[in-house]
């Protein structure tokens, strides 16, 4: 049976418990968490409702869905600079001046100026079709890996793993969460949301929107609370509820605030504190529409708290899908999700093969 209250002083303290709040369970399986006072005030005991006894229910109405079209989802890619790309390599004359035209074309695709000449340098040493040349030195620069194989560790059988989702405003962050979650549920996984980003308006609220639509269980606090107070007790209820997977929604931090990145290692500490043995997954939602600058901000979140993989995200909506090869490159870190539409079903496991074959299509 599973009801608390708890009530602490000393606020912004570097411990999670210091944080004063009611912890509420409400139907179906949604946790809040509010101030104190008017929490007490207004939440008398029969309002608490308990954890039936026994193995938590699975979680109702998970949808399934259409494959969406990798194809389609890189369609203005191909069409932008893949097809200049294609349209040059086609052209039947292979000299300095064709590929120069190369480079720059590989340059206005976001795969960086000094990649592209290194792609270009070993595409004219192989013996292949300049075509088939520079597509097989593009793969060369993905991961070597299988589709289909992230999926976040859990640290026992009786504990979640843990999901940090990180990356600035305005990327899709919290819907790539929401799709995440979707796919997770899709393999029968019990999935919690912890609302840790407390500083952008709006941001729980939009979360919990997203969580009654797929009816997921949330753990919020109030606007302004501490984000590591919210991850402590999502934990606790993760563990408490049999959840498989903890994702946690962090604030949009700014690569420019290091203040706010000071706040992601006390997140981490947190979660160490708590689940001694996990390893967090650390995902860096990157909006592909922005290019070399979304770069930039991946590499400072790397340097501040080493990510573990990249979702891109409106790949659809960018003529210059390139920007994939130069992050693998950049970070040694993989694409591991690219978002190719709005519906949550349209987050794709990213495979080197199919992306690259999609643009040359």
């Amino acid at each position: 049976m599973f009801w608390r209250r708890r009530l602490a002083s000393e606020e912004g303290s570097d411990d999670p418990d210091s944080q004063a709040a009611t912890t509420v369970v409400t139907e179906p399986a949604v946790v809040s968490v509010g101030e104190p006072d008017a929490a007490l005030a207004s939440q008398p005991d029969a309002a608490l409702t308990p954890e039936p006894d026994g193995a938590p229910a699975p979680v109702p109405g998970w949808p399934t869905y259409p494959a969406p079209s990798l194809e389609e989802g890189v369609r203005k890619s191909r069409q932008g600079f893949m097809s200049r790309l294609t349209g040059v390599l086609r052209a039947g004359s292979y000299d300095e001046e064709t590929w120069e035209e190369v480079e720059e074309t590989l340059i206005s695709g976001d795969i960086g100026a000094a990649l592209a000449v290194e792609v270009v340098g070993r595409a004219r040493s192989r013996n292949d079709a300049p075509e088939e040349a520079v597509k097989a030195e593009l793969l060369a620069l993905l991961a070597d890996r299988p589709a289909h194989d992230w999926r976040p560790r859990r640290p026992s059988p009786t504990e979640p793993a843990v999901v940090l989702v990180v990356g600035v405003n305005g990327t899709g962050k919290t819907t790539t969460i929401a799709k995440l979650a979707a796919r997770l549920g899709e393999d029968d996984s019990r999935v919690l949301l912890a609302a840790a980003d407390t500083f952008r308006a709006a941001a729980i609220e939009q979360l919990q929107t997203w969580a009654g639509r797929l009816k997921l269980p949330v753990v919020a606090h109030a606007p302004g609370a501490d984000p590591s107070a919210v991850v402590y007790d999502a934990l606790d209820a993760g563990i408490a509820r049999g959840m498989d997977v903890v994702i946690v929604d962090t604030a949009g931090r700014l690569h420019t605030k290091s203040n706010l990145m000071d706040e992601l290692a006390k997140i981490r500490r947190t979660i160490d504190r708590r689940l001694t043995d996990a390893e967090p997954e650390v995902l860096f939602v990157l909006d592909a529409t922005t290019g070399q600058n979304g770069l930039a901000q991946a590499r400072a979140f790397h340097e501040s708290s080493p990510l573990s993989g990249i979702v891109l995200t409106k790949l659809d909506s960018t003529a210059r899908g390139g920007i994939v090869f130069a992050i693998e490159r950049a970070l040694a870190v993989p694409v591991v999700f690219i978002g190719v539409g709005e519906r949550v079903e349209d987050l794709l496991p990213f495979d080197p093969r199919t992306f690259v074959e999609a643009l040359f299509a």
